[in-house]
This record gives structure tokens, C-alpha cells and sequence, in this order.
């Protein structure tokens, strides 16, 4: 009896304790545009906390978080990475994400794991497009999030500009808590609006309480008042009180400013400079104080096994054990990688679980948490943890893994669309097999990548977000896997089709001693609308073709039809109707009909008026206003024909159509053209006609060709 006592009591202690620590846990996603200085800021945390004793510099390839030799040849981070550090008694566990665009669709599918967002942005350029993708993303997620003002250091940095540039990009209402003390080269310090304190900072980041400036009191009263306004809106008592002119603890300041931060009410405003190591403490502080724990978060959104009815998912470390897949990492050593986030339940040190996407039983042997390149053993996950196992079987991005006595499956975030496409083959013949072998991997680590084959140009593509994205993706198969490939532009899948209406007569006669072969047809062939396809009509009356060689004759044409009489692409769009014809008792066959329907087909294509089509892309850029100019002129050159343009923050969103041929390498060009501001999506439209000079030019290439 004493026994089971001993062991309630112990059981109730551990679950204190784990109650406690995902109280004091934050999960934060540091995001925003490339350059802003995510990796940075990260860098100087981990060193304030002593996790790590060398403060690295992203110049110089020594930073924790950016260690793969693609990022360090870069100076870029090309994949999200991991870290926690302790801090006022909570436990801050951190991702640091890309910027780039090219490798946005791993911040996107990151982002889902964490409880909420640092935006990092530049006092020097400002919000930039990626920005404010992110912003959308966080939005969608529905995460509590924070406006870090980062590099107010640098030479042009101009806080309050930056500011108005937040406020007229972003929602909720930015809410300043902090101002800079000096400017550029002269920047030294914070005063912060509510605990109504300023601090400077020495060359080794060590913060000392001072007097707020007399030359900066007038702006930091008018501040603290605006603060003050915009925090108490998110609590009708503290409003009322305001309002009748009662004074507010910084307590009560406090509280409002958390409730206010975890409801989406208010974007709090913070700065400093992580390489300088200028207020980053009191950011640290701030996260703490008023960022979300996994409780905070609440139930998440899941469906039972079939999809069908939705359930909430409590974050209760006794209730079952739930987590999604969010990120794969390939190791061609140690296997694949699988990291996840613990939505419910716990699970210990090595053990088995369900993965409801594929049906399938997984075991492990060990759990892992990532710091930076390294991969260390822990016993136990909770709800909030994100940790990873290695060696899983079937489980891949995006899947639920549970207890199998309940089934549940979390929606993970989609890969963003590719948006430029390359040729790959193997450098060494007789390398295909391992190219594919290999890139399969890389595939299951990068979801936004994709290979297809173009069963009309029988190319391999390998798809993805910027020719950047394609050129690392080549480089990792070298190092990870000693597999060179070639890059090639993709051939375009130009087609042909009719104009007008004719009737021909396709006949095959062959006397070969024995049986010979006969087929005779007549049809007549018409063009259809765009994207109709092909279409065959039997008109066949009183027997001119007996019932079973009506159908080689339709395969005849559609054989046929697979290489057109221009330049040999694909005929679509038409419609052949069989409508009359002859046949031998003896020597006629499927074989001679069959012949005899693509014989028809041929004469047929030449005399209805071929022409040639192109595929036309449905484009979507988004790009600051000054660039407009310079963009619309390109499109113009590239035959483009803008649909319509809508404003979205500061930014324009040009919307067109512009064929494929003419978009092939629109990435780094709209890329040099804004210097890395603009952004585009497409998608695939329709087909339509090619002009004549330039379908002359085509033809002309592919007889070429084949000559």
C-alpha cells in the first residue's frame, strides 16, 4: 500500500512537472525577407545564453544554424534549422527559416510547427516582398507574431520609416514598444515604452540601465501614450478606465500587451541590431513574457481517419500521442530524417506508432532533438516538442503519426507551386537509374521540388521554385550522393492543329502474292475548339466498312495525329468523321485499315489549313511600385497580355499571360530587374496560335532538326 502511494505521488510530481514545462515552453519561428538578419539574430542568442561560446558571423560561414556548404558558399540560409536555449526559466525553442524565395516553401511548411513568429526586417531596405509572404503565412496559421526592426546600426537605417513601411504593409496594428537611441553608426541603445527604462549596450552586448535622454523625452512621452492607447483597446476595463482618466500599472500594461499579442489584436514593434548585440536581451525578455506556450496555442484543428469529421486535439501530455510530420532530412549515411511536432500526448525514448496517411505501424529506436548540425539524444516528448527520429520506414512530409487505438490526421501546408522547370540527364551514361535513385531522396526532403517526365518533348523535368532552387538541388546530388547531372532548358510542348474543313480519301492497296491488303476510307476532318482534344465520328452506313475495322481506322488517325504534318508535334483539337469507303472480303485487315485511317490523316492535316499552338501561362508578379515600368516593358517584349493589376500593401500585382516559350527563364530576370523585391507565380492556362513569322522560325529549327 505504501508502495502505490510512493508511486501516485511520483507520477503526480512528473506530471507537475511536465504541465510546468510546456508552460514554459515557446516554440518561435524566426522569419522574413533574405538578408534581414534571422540567422544572425539566432547566432547572438545562442551566444547569449551560453549555448554556444564564439558569437559567428553569416559573412563568415561560422554561424550555428547555417552549416551545410551550399549555405556557406551562399551566405544564405537554404533550409530551416533548429536550436533551443534557456532563458529566464523557460526553454525557447527556435526555428531559423529561409528568406529566399527560392526555399520559401520550407519556411511555409515550418512555420506550422511553431506557436509563433519573429518577423525580422531591415531599417534599411524595409519590408520586402518575402515579407510580407510570410506575414500572409503566419496569418494563415493563425500565429501570434512580432515585428523585430533589425540593423538599425547600418548606414540608412531610419527606424521611424520602417515603421510607417510595417504599418502600411501589415495587420494587426503595429504598436511601437521600443525607440532607438542614436542612429546608423550612432545607434547605442533602447528605451522601452512600458516599463518606461532606457538601456545602452557595450561592444560586448552587456545592456546598463540609464536615464531616458532629455533630447528624446517629448517623443518618448508621445510614444508611451500611443502605446498605451492601442494596448488598453484589447481589454474594455483598462479602455474604460483610460478613458476616465485613470492611471495604469505597468503590470496591468503588461497584461493587456500579452493578451493583446496572443489574440491577434495588436503587432507589437521591437528593435535593435543582432550584430551589435543591441537589445536583443530585451527581446528575449519579450518573448518570453508575452509569446504563446503550447497551451496558450490550445486545441488544434484535426480530422478522424477518413477525413471526413473534424476533432480538436487538446495539447494534454496524458491524452494520446499525435504529431505531424513537417520537415524530411535526407542523409544518404544515417537515412532519412523525419522531424515533427508533438501536438498531444507523450512519447518516450524508443517505441512504436501509426502513421494514419500511409496505414502503416513505424517503429524507432531513438528520439533526437536538433541543435543546429547536431543531433542529441532525449528521453521524452511532450506536447509543444519538436524532435526527430531516423530510419522511419513510409513516413514522409505532411503525415500524421499516432497511437493506433486513435486515429486522428492533422492537414499539413502544401508545397508552393514550381515555377521554373529544367532538363536533367545524367553526365555518365548509364547513370540514369542512380540519378533518380538519388533525386528521389532529395525529393522527399524537398517538397517543392518535382520531377515529371513530358511524355510529348520525352523529357525528365526537375521543377522547382528559382533556378537557385534547381542549381543546390544538382549540387547536393554531387555531394550527397557523387551524382553529376546536366541542365538543360526544356523543350517547349508546342502542338498543331486544323483551321478548316476538308474531305480526303486514305486507301491502302498492296498485292504481295497470297493475301494482300486492302482499306479504303473516307473522312472528313473539322477543327474543335481549344483544349476540346480529339473526337472521332462513325457515319458508317449500309456496310461500306464492316462494324470491326471501324476502330483501326479511328487508331490509325490517332497514331497519326502524333505527329503533325508541320513540324511534328502533336495534332489536338480536331474532330475526324469516317464517313464512307470500301473493303476486300479477302485481303482487307485491321493492319490495312489502321494504314489506310493515318494515310487519310496525313493528307488530310496538309490541306486543312495547319497551324501551330503554344502554351500560354497565367502569370501573377508581385512587385514594388517603381519597378512597374521596367516589368510591363518586359512583358510587353515577351508577348505578354496583362489581364488586370491589383495593389497589395505597397506592392502591385501584375496579373497576365504570357507564353511558356517566352517564361522559361523569367526567374532570374525578374529577379535582376528588382533586384530580388518581385515575386511570381504560374500556372498553366491554355493553348492558343503562334504567330506566323515566329511559327515559320519554329518549323523551320525542327525540319532542321531532323535533317
Amino acid at each position: 500500500m505504501f508502495g502505490v502511494v510512493i508511486q501516485v505521488l511520483k507520477n503526480g510530481e512528473e506530471g507537475l512537472l511536465m504541465s510546468e514545462n510546456i508552460k514554459s515552453l515557446r516554440n518561435i519561428a524566426f522569419v522574413g525577407h533574405g538578408g534581414a538578419g534571422k540567422t544572425s539574430l539566432a547566432e547572438v542568442m545562442l551566444f547569449n545564453t551560453g549555448v554556444i561560446n564564439r558569437h559567428g558571423r553569416v559573412e563568415d560561414g561560422t554561424t550555428s544554424m547555417d552549416y551545410e556548404p551550399e549555405e556557406l558558399k551562399r551566405n544564405i540560409s537554404l533550409s530551416s534549422s533548429f536550436h533551443q536555449y534557456s532563458w529566464k526559466k523557460h526553454k525557447i525553442s527556435f526555428i531559423d527559416t529561409p528568406g529566399d524565395q527560392n526555399f520559401f516553401s520550407d519556411t511555409r511548411s515550418c512555420m506550422q510547427a511553431a506557436d509563433g513568429v519573429v518577423v525580422v526586417v531591415d531599417a534599411v531596405d524595409g519590408v520586402k516582398v518575402q515579407s510580407e509572404i510570410a506575414w500572409d503565412f503566419a496569418k494563415e496559421f493563425n500565429l501570434p507574431s512580432i515585428i523585430f526592426i533589425n540593423k538599425l546600426d547600418r548606414e540608412r537605417a531610419d527606424f521611424l520609416r520602417t515603421f510607417k513601411d510595417v504599418t502600411d504593409c501589415f495587420e494587426p496594428k503595429p504598436v511601437i514598444l521600443q525607440i532607438p537611441i542614436g542612429a546608423e553608426a550612432g545607434f547605442k541603445g533602447i528605451v522601452d515604452l512600458v516599463d518606461m527604462k532606457a538601456y545602452t549596450y557595450d561592444e560586448k552586448g552587456k545592456g546598463t540601465t540609464i536615464d531616458i535622454p532629455a533630447d528624446m523625452q517629448d517623443q518618448v512621452n508621445e510614444e508611451r501614450e500611443a502605446l498605451v492607447e492601442n494596448v488598453v483597446e484589447s481589454d474594455d476595463e483598462l479602455l474604460e478606465r483610460y478613458l476616465e482618466g485613470e492611471s495604469l500599472s505597468n503590470d496591468e500594461i503588461n497584461a493587456a500587451l500579452r493578451e493583446g499579442t496572443l489574440s491577434r489584436s495588436l503587432t507589437p514593434v521591437l528593435c535593435g541590431s543582432a550584430t551589435k548585440n543591441i537589445g536583443i536581451d530585451l527581446l528575449q525578455n519579450f518573448i518570453v513574457n508575452c509569446m504563446p506556450s503550447p497551451y496558450d496555442r490550445g486545441a488544434w484543428v484535426a480530422a478522424d481517419e477518413s477525413g471526413e469529421n473534424e476533432l480538436r486535439c487538446e495539447p494534454d501530455p496524458d491524452g494520446p500521442f499525435s504529431a505531424f510530420v513537417f520537415k524530411t532530412v535526407a542523409d544518404p549515411f544515417a537515412g532519412r530524417l523525419s522531424i515533427f511536432r508533438v501536438v498531444s500526448g507523450t512519447l518516450g525514448g524508443d517505441g512504436n506508432f501509426y502513421n494514419v496517411n500511409k496505414g502503416a505501424r513505424e517503429r524507432y529506436n531513438q528520439l533526437l532533438t536538433l541543435a543546429g548540425k547536431e543531433q542529441k539524444p532525449v528521453n521524452k516528448a511532450y506536447p509543444g516538442s519538436i524532435v526527430a527520429v531516423a530510419k522511419l520506414k513510409d513516413t514522409t512530409t505532411g503525415d500524421t503519426i499516432c497511437d493506433e487505438s486513435n486515429k486522428i490526421k492533422f492537414k499539413c501546408a502544401e508545397p508552393l507551386p514550381s515555377l521554373i522547370s529544367f532538363a536533367i540527364e545524367p553526365k555518365s551514361k548509364g547513370d540514369e537509374d542512380k540519378v533518380f535513385i538519388s533525386l528521389s531522396k532529395l525529393l522527399e526532403e524537398d517538397m517543392a521540388l518535382q520531377l515529371t517526365r513530358n511524355a510529348e518533348t520525352k523529357q525528365i523535368l526537375l521543377s522547382g521554385l528559382g533556378q537557385v532552387h534547381i542549381d543546390v538541388t544538382a549540387e547536393k546530388l554531387k555531394r550527397k550522393f557523387n551524382v553529376e547531372v546536366q541542365l538543360s532548358t526544356p523543350k517547349v510542348p508546342y502542338k498543331e492543329t486544323i483551321s478548316k474543313k476538308v474531305r480526303v480519301q486514305g486507301k491502302h492497296k498492296k498485292q504481295t502474292g497470297g493475301h494482300g491488303q486492302y482499306g479504303d476510307c473516307w473522312v472528313q476532318i473539322e477543327p474543335l475548339p481549344r483544349g476540346a482534344g480529339f473526337e472521332f465520328v462513325n457515319k458508317i452506313v449500309g456496310g461500306a466498312i464492316p462494324r470491326q475495322y471501324i476502330p483501326a481506322v479511328e487508331k490509325g488517325i490517332i497514331e497519326s495525329s502524333g505527329n503533325g504534318v508541320l513540324a511534328g508535334f502533336p495534332c489536338v483539337d480536331f474532330r475526324a468523321i469516317l464517313d464512307d469507303g470500301g473493303y476486300h472480303s479477302v485481303d482487307s485487315s485491321e493492319m490495312a485499315f489502321k494504314i489506310a485511317g493515318s494515310l487519310a490523316f496525313k493528307k488530310a492535316a496538309k490541306d486543312a489549313g495547319p497551324i501551330l499552338l503554344e502554351p500560354i501561362m497565367k502569370v501573377s508578379i508581385t512587385t514594388p511600385d517603381e519597378y512597374m515600368g521596367d516589368i510591363m516593358g518586359d512583358l510587353n517584349s515577351r508577348r505578354g497580355r496583362v489581364l488586370g493589376m491589383d495593389s497589395k500593401g505597397k506592392n502591385q500585382v501584375i496579373n497576365a499571360n504570357v507564353p511558356m516559350a517566352e517564361f522559361l527563364t523569367y526567374a532570374p530576370d525578374l529577379r535582376s530587374m528588382t533586384g530580388g523585391r518581385g515575386i511570381f507565380f504560374m500556372e498553366f492556362s491554355h493553348y492558343d496560335e503562334i504567330p506566323a513569322q515566329i511559327s515559320q522560325k519554329i518549323v523551320e529549327e525542327m525540319n532542321k532538326d531532323k535533317e
